[in-house]
């Protein structure tokens, strides 16, 4: 799977992952959207947090190599 763009969701118990690639079949976002072309009121689909709960998932790798 490609993970290029992904962001992660950073609530606690939740850690969907945002994939570009794959879109947002629930939310009816298509394959190819970026998460910063993500709608405002876009929700995540497994908790309901909004794109400010997201962290990209590049963000993430650096912090875990120090």
């Amino acid at each position: 799977m490609n993970l290029e763009g992904a962001w992660i969701c950073s609530t606690s118990n939740c850690g969907y992952m945002y994939v570009p690639a794959k879109g947002d079949r629930k939310g009816k976002i298509p394959p190819g959207t970026s998460f910063e072309e993500l709608p405002e009121e876009w929700r995540c689909p497994v908790c309901g947090a909004s794109k400010k709960a997201f962290r990209p998932m590049g963000e993430l790798e650096k912090g875990g190599e120090r």
